[in-house]
């Protein structure tokens, strides 16, 4: 299993009247953890896509359990828990300073040939650098 973790601090325009970080900003430090990741394994989303690959999202599930708020420091922690194939499935958790859970979430990316705009399977050089971690 390969896991990731990374901070960030909420801007107050990612916040509503409450305070509370808005529902839809979720997804985005959903994607900062997943950029970050990539780096960690050394290479990067740029260079997928120079590598002729892209990697849109085709399922997302949120679960909402307690609000984030205005510049609290947030733990976003990220998992793979299986090799990719054709897809890549992500879970991720966000804490609070606390360590409290504040979010829990899922999504399916598929890897799809920038060419032809179809599904492929996970790069092999990509598929590489993740080996180590499911052996």
């Amino acid at each position: 299993m390969y896991s990731f973790e990374t901070q960030l601090r909420p801007r107050y325009g990612e916040t509503d009247q409450m305070g509370y970080v808005y529902y839809g900003n979720y997804p985005a430090y959903y994607e900062v953890v997943r950029n970050e990741s990539m780096r960690g394994l050394g290479t990067s989303y740029p260079e997928m896509e120079q590598r002729g690959v892209m990697l849109p999202c085709r399922e997302m599930h949120i679960e909402y359990k307690r609000p984030a708020r205005y510049d609290e420091l947030l733990t976003i922690k990220m998992w793979l828990v299986e090799m990719p194939t054709t897809k890549l499935l992500h879970r991720y958790e966000i804490y609070n300073e606390q360590g409290e859970l504040l979010n829990k979430g899922m999504t399916v990316l598929v890897f799809v040939d920038s060419t032809t705009m179809k599904p492929c399977r996970c790069p092999e050089w990509f598929a590489e650098k993740l080996r180590p971690y499911f052996a």
